[in-house]
This record gives C-alpha cells, sequence and structure tokens, in this order.
C-alpha cells in the first residue's frame, strides 16, 4: 500500500492505506487537541480563526495562526519534494522513507513532551504538529492519486457526497456499467478514510486521557514500524528476483 508502481492502485489498496493513515491523523488531530487546544490538521477552522483574528488586530494570534497556515504548507510542499526527487531517481521506497521520517519526528517530539513540557513551548509544539500533518496528508495525497487525503475530511466528505450521488442516480436508472462500480468502490474508500479518522479521534482523546503523551509515542513508533515493514517487504522481494534472473 505505500509503494507507488507504474499499474494503477487498486481501491483495496487505498483502503488499507486510509485505515493506517486516516486513523493515525485522528489520533494525532485529538491527542493536539487535548494538549494544546489546536487542531493541527485542521487548516479551514485555522484559517477562519486567523480572519476572525485579524478583525481583532491581536497581532500575536494573527502571527500564530499564520505560521499555523504555513507550517502546514511547507510540509505538504516538502513531501512533495521529497516524492519528485524519488520519481527522478526511481526511487520506489520514497513513500515508505517519507512515513518512517515522519514517525522518528513524531516519536522525538513525543519523548520531549514526556520529560520536558512546558506551557510556554506550547505554540512551537503546535506548529511542529501541523508541519507533520501537512506531510501525512500531502503523502496519502500523492501516493493514493487523490483518492486518500488522510487529513482534509472536508474534502473526503465531499468527494463522498459527489460519489453517492453517483451511484444513486446509476441505480435509479439500473445502469449497472463498469463506471457505477469504479464509483461504488470510491465510495467504499472515502467512507473508509472517514470512519478511520471519526475513530482516531475517538481513539485519541480517549487515550491521552488514559496514558497522556505515551499515546502520541505509541503513534510516532506504529508509523516507523508500518514503513520499516514496507521497506524490509520490499527490499526482501526485489533481491529475489534480482538472485532468481
Amino acid at each position: 500500500m505505500l509503494i507507488k508502481l507504474k499499474k494503477e492502485r487498486t481501491h483495496r489498496e487505498d483502503r488499507r492505506l486510509a485505515l493506517w493513515l486516516a486513523t493515525s491523523a485522528g489520533l494525532l488531530n485529538a491527542i493536539a487537541l487535548g494538549a494544546f487546544g489546536f487542531f493541527p490538521s485542521h487548516m479551514t477552522g485555522n484559517t477562519s480563526q486567523l480572519s476572525s483574528e485579524v478583525s481583532s488586530t491581536d497581532l500575536s494570534d494573527i502571527i500564530f495562526f499564520s505560521a499555523i497556515i504555513l507550517s502546514f504548507v511547507t510540509g505538504a510542499i516538502a513531501a512533495r519534494l521529497i516524492v519528485l526527487w524519488g520519481i527522478i531517481h526511481n526511487i520506489r521506497l520514497v513513500f515508505c522513507q517519507i512515513l518512517f521520517v515522519e514517525g522518528l519526528l513524531l516519536s522525538g517530539v513525543s519523548f520531549y513532551e514526556m520529560y520536558f513540557h512546558a506551557m510556554s513551548s506550547n505554540r512551537e509544539i503546535v506548529l511542529f504538529l501541523c508541519g507533520l500533518m501537512g506531510i501525512h496528508n500531502s503523502t496519502s495525497t500523492q501516493l493514493s492519486g487523490g483518492r486518500v487525503r488522510s487529513t482534509h475530511i472536508t474534502g473526503t466528505l465531499t468527494d463522498a457526497g459527489i460519489s453517492l450521488a453517483s451511484v444513486a442516480v446509476a441505480m435509479l436508472r439500473r445502469d449497472y456499467s463498469k463506471n457505477t462500480a469504479a464509483q461504488k468502490s470510491q465510495l467504499l474508500t472515502h467512507l473508509t478514510t472517514l470512519f478511520s479518522f471519526i475513530t482516531g479521534g475517538i481513539a485519541g482523546l480517549l487515550l491521552f486521557r488514559w496514558i497522556g503523551f505515551n499515546a502520541m509515542l505509541a503513534i510516532g513508533l506504529m508509523l516507523v514500524l508500518v514503513a520499516s515493514v514496507s521497506i524490509i517487504t520490499v527490499s526482501t522481494r526485489v533481491r529475489r528476483v534480482r538472485a532468481s534472473a
């Protein structure tokens, strides 16, 4: 699910991707809310809040919410540049490597918060998490060709609505073409993303109340593990193919 091949990706691969990445995004989003009072992936809300702060002329908050948006976009740009570098150099494991580094960075932040947590550094940590969420969303979007946006729930709800309407119209017209089957598969992928993000959010709040920043550390280690398994599996498969050639 973390390897972008030349052949078209299946919806089953995208649904597995959604289960892992949308769930982890929901977990981290909820934990950040519990710990810092901010959603690091909710750019629509943060942009609206920025507009509100501009009207109230609170300069420090204007700078902070502007920095949140900039951090998310910077993370997305960084992920795209790394993917382009991987494509140019024919590195099939580039998505796994991005996820692996993201997991390491998140684990590092978690350790910092576990041992050196201070209210004075909360805004800096929020900015860092926003950057990671930008990387996270950009990675899943590029890998799935836009079918899985692990943090962009507004867009996913819109896409799910479009797919549902297409399926409903096709059923009413009794049109059982291949296009209808594709729309059904796409709808299931969107619903999987939504379900994963929502359940991750619920679990994130419960876990943070139970074990604190250990929950954030668990997410980082999970990302590292998923990426590592993919890297080892693909590398082993490639060596076997080369050995048999």
